[in-house]
């Protein structure tokens, strides 16, 4: 049976998460479910997208994501289903999709219309629920909607190359648990435009000459303890998704705080990188 992920901003302190998994183990008793989230910010699509954007692809084709932010249906906003890149997708047609997979088109959307069903203000539960066990029993989204043409289409902040080259404009994507500011600059545009060069990474008043593969890469082991960086020490690195990533090591929200509120860093937030 395929996996079915839940993703969601509801929390775990109320009781829409353990609805929902009991919902779906009624209708499918041996129902494999998996958590990716419930811990995205009410309503935020770009974090929701991000989360589930560096997680679908570990999970084998087939499976089916609920993703349950921002989902309630308007005269504007519809609920599909959405195969894409061998996965589907039960969302809300607000932008989710295109933030997900920019660079690949759905092989098949439905506009998702159950019989005898009534819009309430739990869709995920009365809605996205049924149409995610229909697929799992092997149904075919066809039977569960109609054909669907255009999708609604949000388009993340791109990094901008400025100074013939020299400098990359980047800007804050997603903080994490751990308060780590995550850049929308990947390894692969960072490289493109580094040709060997010493750079500076610029992010409110701090800077950074060094772009490390891990957290403890900036460590040099050979020094005493008492003479080299770490704990509560910033340093940049590329995250295990590819982007460029602000972090202090070790850092505990709860005590000394983060990247995020150490520097002042917030979503949208601009970062440079200026190559020399």
């Amino acid at each position: 049976m395929p996996i079915i992920t839940l993703t969601t901003d509801f929390g775990l302190k109320d009781h829409f998460v353990g609805t929902i998994k009991g919902t779906i183990h009624k209708e499918l008793r041996d129902a494999v479910i998996v958590d990716i989230s419930h811990q995205v910010n009410p309503f935020h699509i770009q974090e929701c997208a991000y989360l589930l954007k560096n997680a679908y692809k570990a999970f084998p084709e087939g499976t089916i994501h609920i993703v349950g932010v921002d989902s309630e249906r308007t005269p504007e906003t519809t609920h599909l289903a959405v195969k894409v890149d061998g996965h589907y997708f039960v969302t809300a047609d607000n932008g989710v999709i295109s933030l997900i997979v920019e660079e690949v088109r759905p092989e098949k959307v439905v506009e998702i219309s159950l019989p005898g069903t009534v819009q309430d203000a739990f869709p995920v539960l009365s809605v996205f629920v049924p149409a995610a066990c229909h697929l799992a029993r092997g149904g075919t989204p066809e039977v569960i909607g109609k054909p669907f043409g255009k999708l609604r289409h949000y388009k993340e902040f791109a990094p901008r190359v400025t100074n013939d080259g020299d400098t990359i404009v980047g800007s804050v994507i997603y903080i994490d648990n751990y308060g780590n500011v995550v850049t929308n600059i990947q390894r692969s545009l960072f490289d493109a435009y580094r040709k060997g060069r010493s750079f500076t990474l610029e992010a409110r008043n701090q800077k950074l000459t060094a772009i490390h593969d891990r957290y403890s890469g900036f460590i040099n082991f050979d020094l005493d303890r008492a003479q080299r960086r770490g704990p509560g020490d910033l340093l940049a690195l590329f995250n295990s998704s590819g982007y460029v990533e602000l972090a202090i090591y070790k850092s505990n929200l709860n005590t000394v705080g983060g990247a995020a509120t150490l520097l002042g860093l917030d979503y949208r937030d601009t970062v440079f990188i200026n190559f020399q």
